[in-house]
């Protein structure tokens, strides 16, 4: 078995000023590293985390037969804000109202700097609100990225991504746990139940239902185990305030702040991959079709799934785990 070398650290950044105002004291990003920096930099590939991840969630598809190949690049995994392991409400007595995408790609900038040395990236990528990171990233910072390669994500979370928010949102804040300000007193099992049912109608195709993969592909013997165990289950290891602070973060995703969109796609230099789900329900092959033409750079190529959103994160899913290798690896390596 092929070995890397691997590190992991604490940056911390003190009081972080966050764009929509105020301040995250003592602000922390955890961090996690694969592979070896290059003498001149050049070879780093920053990968920020998606809703609820943390990096043991996100590190399957690195090593030399993988999506990102620590022998080559040298992949630092920074923690999102909120996911429980970075500062998070469960583990800072002080949260605001919302930390967005532009505040953790503000903080993973100083820590690429203050720690690595690094102010320019090869690449950044990312999936879902990983990916939301990366055009972030591109919008922010046009001089300090190549490329990047926009997994199952967009520009601005549309309106209907956000109805969807919006309604785990309300099933969070309706628990009788519910305290106010982000915060709950105890674990809202009935809201959970909800909300994992909730998120498992969207998170996976009409197509992947019909085609019963939830049964066949998952191995759950009926859907109420496949619910309670892939969903309710899985969300219920975080604490329900990090996972309401994460979908205030997804909903506020926007690089043109509220502005001129169009303006803002124009204005990134790096080259960008765009690689929705063909059956994605949260961020549509639409989305990134009406991104395209504004791109100086860009190239959109569709995972042919119909695995939905999970198609992006294909963990067990062969076919687009070898599509996803295959356009990554090319956009990685291309001038």
């Amino acid at each position: 078995m092929t070995e890397w070398p691997k590190a992991q650290g604490d940056f911390h950044l003190g009081d972080l000023p966050l764009h929509r105002g105020g301040v995250l004291p003592d602000a922390t990003l955890v961090w996690r590293s694969h592979g070896t920096l290059s003498p001149v930099r050049d070879n780093v590939v920053l990968y920020p985390t998606s809703y609820s991840a943390q990096h043991p969630d996100l590190e399957w598809l690195i090593g030399p037969e993988g999506v990102l190949d620590p022998t080559r690049w040298f992949i630092v995994i920074p923690n999102m804000f909120g996911n429980g392991l970075s500062t998070s409400p469960s583990n800072s007595a002080d949260w605001p109202d919302v930390v967005t995408s532009w505040d953790n790609v503000a903080a993973q900038k100083r820590l690429m700097a203050e720690v690595f040395g690094v102010t320019h990236l090869h690449a950044v990528y990312g999936w879902s609100m990983g990916a939301q990171q990366a055009y972030h990233w591109a919008a922010a910072y046009p001089d300090a990225v190549s490329r990047v390669i926009v997994n199952c994500g967009s520009a601005r979370t549309s309106v209907h991504n956000r109805i969807f928010l919006q309604s785990l949102i309300a099933v969070l804040e309706a628990a009788p746990e519910y305290l106010g300000d982000g915060r709950f007193s105890a674990h809202p099992a009935r809201a959970m139940n909800a909300f994992g049912r909730i998120y498992a109608s969207w998170a996976l195709s009409q197509d992947f239902y019909r085609a019963n993969l939830h049964l066949t592909a998952l191995g759950a013997p009926d859907l109420e185990t496949f619910l309670r165990r892939d969903w309710v289950e899985r969300f219920s290891r975080r604490p329900a305030a990090d996972l309401l602070a994460h979908l205030r973060t997804w909903e506020a995703g926007d690089i043109a702040d509220g502005g001129d969109l169009p303006a803002a796609l124009r204005a990134i230099q790096a080259r960008v991959l765009l690689m929705p789900g063909a059956t994605d329900l949260y961020f549509r092959v639409a989305d990134n079709e009406a991104e395209l033409p504004h791109l100086r750079h860009a190239e959109l190529r569709p995972i042919p799934s119909i695995w939905g959103h999970r198609a992006g994160n294909p963990q067990p899913i062969p076919e687009d785990t070898a599509f996803i290798r295959a356009q990554v690896q090319d956009w990685l390596e291309r001038a």
